[in-house]
């Protein structure tokens, strides 16, 4: 009997290494979440199980970042990978590089707890809602570049009210979409005065029909917190009318489609220049009503008026007869005073007398006058002092302050100084 080769364990463990990975190497698992746990390294180490058996898992920080679903447990989900094995402990794990929801039930169920989640954060609270401008100057646009959905907003926009469009544009499905589209609506709500990019008054997100996977990146927590903390009004249009995302919750108005959200986003051009149109009229013909009602008032209010030409004819009259009886009064007045005149018998010398009086009680008064003058007083030993600028000096304290004096005198002016020792106030004379 041939006798069997014998291994170490060592070579028995690397041979079922190499027979494992490379037999594995691109391997598609189906399973549920449990006992998902990130280490402090950020990778994840987990298991996927059915009702049969368990496989471990691990996906590592890098894939973890970019993975379009959030691990977490009870999640049914597809794993792409490759299986790799642990000598030292003679066990195997599936290194994730791949990670996707298995089924629309799973994901209706993944759906309905996200939801459930922000309802409780209150990311969906009507209270945090902000109104859409009525006529935004500049619109943005989160959507594909390329596509119907851009192409439909844009000419929806231009047919109702030409407005300016910033199309941002995000891959709208797939891995990496939903990161993209957080980027733009954060990225709008960035542009400052100071750029040449003109931020948007309102923002619109859009995609069209897809099934639940393809419009799944809608659903993201990254999107949905995106859009809560975004401080410009946001206008949620994604899939058709029955589609309902967690966008269309957390968003400021949901559109039932992307034409529906530019129809939200600008009024119509032709129904506001009608609008205008009316009021226009409306405001003329108010304006003639309210001119017609006034010359109704005017009018009425003239009729109880009296003929200004009759009244002033009266008082024109009324001072005809003033004028008149003031001449009459003037006569009798002046033959009055000349019949006192003959009556008393003034004659020339009487006349000359009281002159000569008048005369006498003049030049006293004037010698009375000259006799307080100032010349008078200057004459009697007295001086007149001012400053510089020749302002009566009344006090030591003001000469101490004025410094130089004009002390005026009968016969002229001196200038001084002032100088100050002690308590005394000395007065040094000088000549210019």
């Amino acid at each position: 009997m041939e006798e069997q080769k014998e291994y170490s364990v060592s070579e028995i463990s690397f041979a079922i290494k190499r027979c494992v990975e490379t037999t594995f190497t691109q391997v598609r698992v189906k399973g549920e979440i449990f006992g998902a746990k990130r280490a402090d390294s950020g990778h994840w180490y987990l298991s996927l199980k059915d009702a049969n058996a368990v496989l471990a898992a691990v996906c590592w920080k890098g894939v973890a970042a970019t993975l379009p679903v959030k691990i977490e447990d009870g999640l049914e989900v597809v794993a792409t990978g490759k299986i790799t094995t642990f000598a030292g402990k003679s066990s195997y794990q599936l290194v994730i590089e791949r990670l996707e929801v298995a089924g629309a039930g799973a994901l209706l169920k993944l759906l309905e707890e996200r939801k459930q989640q922000f309802l409780k954060e209150g990311l969906f609270d009507e209270g945090h809602k902000k109104p859409i401008p009525y006529l935004p100057k500049t619109i943005g646009v989160v959507t594909s570049a390329s596509g119907a959905v851009i192409r439909d907003i844009i000419h929806r926009v231009r047919d109702r009210f030409p407005s300016h469009i910033i199309v941002w544009p995000t891959p709208v499905q797939g891995e990496g979409a939903a990161s993209s589209i957080a980027s733009a609506i954060i990225g709008f709500n960035t542009i400052d005065k100071t750029s040449n990019i003109e931020k948007p008054d309102v923002l619109i997100v859009a995609r069209g029909g897809g099934s639940l996977e393809d419009l799944w990146p809608f659903n993201e927590e990254v999107v949905i917190r995106a859009v809560y903390e975004s401080d410009i009004p946001v206008i949620s249009a994604v899939g058709h009318e029955t589609d309902t995302m967690l966008i269309d919750y957390v968003a400021d108005v949901r559109a039932p489609t992307p034409t529906g959200a530019a129809e939200f986003a600008v009024p119509v051009k032709a129904e506001l220049e009608s609008a205008l149109m009316m009021i226009e009229a409306r405001r003329v013909s108010a304006m003639s009503r309210y001119v017609s009602i006034l010359k109704q008032q005017v009018e009425g209010l003239a009729r109880g008026i009296p003929n200004l030409s009759q009244i002033l004819l009266e008082y024109r009259e009324r001072f005809d007869e003033r004028v008149e009886r003031l001449k009459n009064a003037l006569k009798n007045f002046m033959n009055s005073k000349n019949k006192d005149v003959e009556s008393i018998g003034l004659k020339p010398y009487y006349i000359q007398n009281l002159i000569e009086k008048r005369k006498t009680a003049l030049f006293h008064f004037r010698e009375r006058l000259s006799a307080v003058s100032i010349e008078q007083v200057l004459k009697r030993g007295f001086v007149w002092v001012t400053d510089r600028h020749f302002k009566t000096i009344y006090d030591a304290t003001k000469a101490k302050r004025a410094g130089e004096l004009n002390v005026r005198f009968a016969d002229g002016i001196v200038k001084t100084k002032v100088v100050e020792e002690r308590d005394a106030l000395q007065i040094d004379l000088f000549d210019e």
